[in-house]
């Protein structure tokens, strides 16, 4: 059974920086496409980044150059590396695996 798990969220000032973590049981990210969405209250979910099993990362238009996307195939774990928030970061993050496998997700609030 595949199990995700984010961490690291919280409340952040805007131009602040976050560190996500996903975890994993049951499933090794460096078979697979891993990507990070984000849902925001009202809106639907938006894909936010994703990396190959290659290493090859993507991303959305408006975290380009601020977010980044990395794996530890050693630790088997994702990352994403948030700097420069702004208020309109604010959502619910998820770790997704090949469309498939959902965690719970983790809370971001960039608020002054």
């Amino acid at each position: 059974q595949v199990q995700l798990a984010e961490s690291g969220g919280g409340l952040v000032q805007p131009g602040g920086s976050l560190g996500l973590s996903c975890a994993s049981s049951g499933i090794l990210f460096r078979f697979y496409v891993t990507r990070w969405y984000r849902q925001a209250p009202g809106k639907e979910r938006e894909l936010v980044a994703s990396i190959t099993r290659t290493g090859v990362t993507n991303y959305v238009d408006s975290v380009k150059g601020r977010f980044t996307i990395s794996r530890d195939n050693a630790k088997n774990m994702v990352y994403l590396q948030m700097n420069s928030l702004k208020p309109e970061d604010t959502a619910v993050y998820y770790c997704n695996v090949e469309g498939v496998h959902w965690g719970q997700g983790t809370q971001v609030t960039v608020s002054s």
